[in-house]
């Protein structure tokens, strides 16, 4: 059967509203409706009472299923917008989420303060979000982005030829958890959102991340601080003198990390908030003479 363009957005919404709310069920709706037909949202609306094919509907029920089943609108359409880029997304990789551009911003800010050509590491990369946007918002920055799962590096490898930064983005494996390998070299700022949900957080994760989210880029150890004491410790090795750690953290995390830093040798510089108000990022640098 054959709908108009708005047939099938209604359509669509009405089924998702058995799960969601009107205003997100309206907007996976139209997503889901952009990425069946290929059109623009401007599009869509002015060709609301367009007829579309079979298949299109077809398609356009296949896709509003998924949703409904719980599948995250990100790795439905395969790519999702962060600091104003689009970004491949699989399940192999977080969906970046607004509450990473907290430690993004920060490290964006310190960054376009050092000197020329800084080296950055973006550590426990995944989609490689963080790294990119510094690269796309500091113009001479190198910056390299590391992970332990060989499936992320893939996608922040075509992310790094996506965005056309492969003159100055490169990506390489490394474990948070063990010292970095020498041939990384030393960088002017490492940034990181690691892993940190506790062990009794990974049980009651909603069913949208359990199910489809990589839990190697969730799980914290007991406490969530794992990665953390890991970084503060074996990283500090491939800071230069002087040089600056940024990490993200989970909600009531701050002081916990920041005790961390600080029994490494880091001087705390800036703690700061999300768009929802919660402290989410830290920036320090390390000062101990003998790293």
């Amino acid at each position: 059967m054959v709908m108009t363009l708005s047939e099938l957005y209604l359509q669509s919404r009405r089924t998702l509203m058995t799960k969601e709310d009107a205003d997100s069920a309206g907007f996976i709706a139209r997503e889901l409706l952009c990425y069946a037909t290929g059109k623009s949202r401007e599009q869509i609306i002015a060709g609301r009472e367009q007829y579309v094919s079979e298949d299109v509907c077809n398609e356009m029920c296949r896709l509003t299923h998924r949703a409904l089943t719980g599948e995250p609108l990100a790795y439905i359409l395969g790519e999702w917008e962060f600091f104003g880029m689009k970004l491949l997304v699989n399940s192999d990789v977080l969906i970046p989420r607004d509450d990473t551009c907290a430690v993004t911003e920060l490290a964006i800010r310190q960054a376009l303060f050092l000197n020329d050509n800084p080296r950055i590491l973006d550590l426990c990369t995944g989609s490689g979000c963080i790294g990119l946007a510094i690269a796309n918002r500091v113009k001479d920055a190198k910056v390299t982005l590391a992970d332990i799962s060989p499936r992320a590096m893939q996608v922040a490898k075509k992310n790094i030829t996506n965005q056309k930064l492969s003159a100055r983005v490169t990506c390489v494996r490394a474990n948070a958890l063990e010292k970095p390998p020498k041939f990384m070299g030393k960088f002017d700022l490492i940034v990181s959102n690691p892993p940190y949900i506790t062990t009794e957080e990974m049980a009651q994760l909603p069913k949208s991340v359990a199910d489809y989210e990589p839990h190697l880029a969730l799980h914290g150890g007991e406490d969530g601080l794992d990665f953390y004491r890991a970084i503060a410790e074996n990283y500090s090795a491939a800071l230069k003198p002087g040089g600056y750690l940024c990490f993200e953290f989970g909600m009531g995390q701050g002081d916990a990390v920041c005790d961390l830093l600080e029994m490494n040798g880091y001087t705390i510089l800036e703690r700061s908030r999300d768009y929802n108000d919660r402290e989410r990022a830290v920036l320090a640098r390390y000062d101990r003479k003998d790293g």
